[in-house]
């Protein structure tokens, strides 16, 4: 038993310097969730959410970029990060159908807020979602103008 003595020697690094230390890191992908919009009138009313990207990963061809969208993009980016996922997606939060009932005493889904409630719930869905298997789509859906309805047979025949 005597002969096992641990090395509690230090390992050798190289000294971090000032561009190490505060420099961006390796590989990052910040996403943020901002400034709702309600648009439209009556039915035809709805909300929008700006989404702003910064990453340097490579899958991502744009670095920078601002879309907006609204809660059924969201759904949709769901429905598709399930379909070709492996691993468990994260939930998007509440659709707040009681919140859409007619004669209620507030502005139900148009109240401030539960539009910064769902604006925090869909901003932690961005964050958490899986990279893995999700990353083309997600990089199209943060980087997209407008998303286009045959995304899936784009997808098939680019071979993403």
């Amino acid at each position: 038993m005597a002969d096992t003595i641990a090395d509690t020697r230090r390992l050798f690094s190289k000294p971090q310097n000032l561009n190490d230390a505060y420099g961006p890191p390796s590989n990052f992908l910040e996403i943020d969730v901002s400034n709702p919009e309600t648009v439209g009138v009556g039915r035809n009313r709805f909300t929008t959410y700006e989404i702003r990207l910064k990453t340097n990963l490579p899958i991502f061809k744009l670095k920078e970029s601002r879309v907006r969208r609204r809660y059924s993009d969201f759904e949709w980016l769901r429905g598709e990060l399930e379909r070709d996922s492996k691993v468990v997606v994260p939930p998007l939060p509440g659709k707040a159908l009681f919140r859409q009932l007619p004669f209620r005493g507030d502005d139900g889904i148009f109240d401030d807020a539960f539009i910064e409630e769902r604006r925090a719930g869909l901003e932690q869905f961005l964050n958490n979602v899986p990279l893995k298997d999700g990353v083309c789509t997600l990089a199209y859906f943060l980087a997209r103008g407008v998303l286009i309805p045959t995304y899936r047979t784009i997808k098939v025949t680019l071979g993403l």
